[in-house]
C-alpha cells in the first residue's frame, strides 16, 4: 500500500461527461430516440427533436451541466433541411474508384527526376 502525504485532487468532469442515470430517470427519452435511429436507418437529423427532449431530461435531473439547446447545435441555423441520401448508381455500373488512371502513380515526394 502506499501511503504518501501527497494530497489527490479530484477534478471536476470535462464537458461532454457526465454521471450515468442510475435511477433511469430518463430511459423513456433514450429509447424513443434510439427506436427512432432504427426505424429511420441512422438518419439523426429525421430525430433531432428526440434526441432534444433526452438531453432536455438530462439537464432538467442535472445529469448533465444545463446548456442552452441552441448552443448543443438544435438551433434552426444547424437544422438540417432536406438530406438526399447518395445512391450509389455510379457503383452499381460497376465504377471502381481509381481505376481509370493509367500508369505509375508518382507521389509528391517522387518528383520528375526521381526515375520511378
Amino acid at each position: 500500500m502506499n501511503f504518501s502525504g501527497a494530497k489527490q485532487s479530484i477534478k471536476p468532469p470535462q464537458r461532454g461527461i457526465f454521471p450515468l442515470d442510475h435511477d433511469s430517470e430518463c430511459k423513456p427519452f433514450m429509447k424513443k430516440y434510439l427506436s427512432c435511429l432504427k426505424e429511420e436507418q441512422d438518419k439523426h437529423h429525421l430525430c433531432r427533436e428526440l434526441s432534444k427532449n433526452y438531453l432536455q431530461c438530462r439537464m432538467d435531473r442535472q445529469l448533465m451541466a444545463s446548456e442552452d439547446l441552441d448552443q448543443l447545435g438544435f438551433s434552426e441555423e444547424a437544422k438540417v433541411g432536406s438530406a438526399v441520401e447518395y445512391d450509389k448508381t455510379k457503383e452499381k455500373e460497376g465504377f471502381v474508384a481509381g481505376k481509370h488512371i493509367d500508369g505509375r502513380m508518382k507521389w509528391w515526394f517522387q518528383g520528375k527526376s526521381s526515375g520511378y
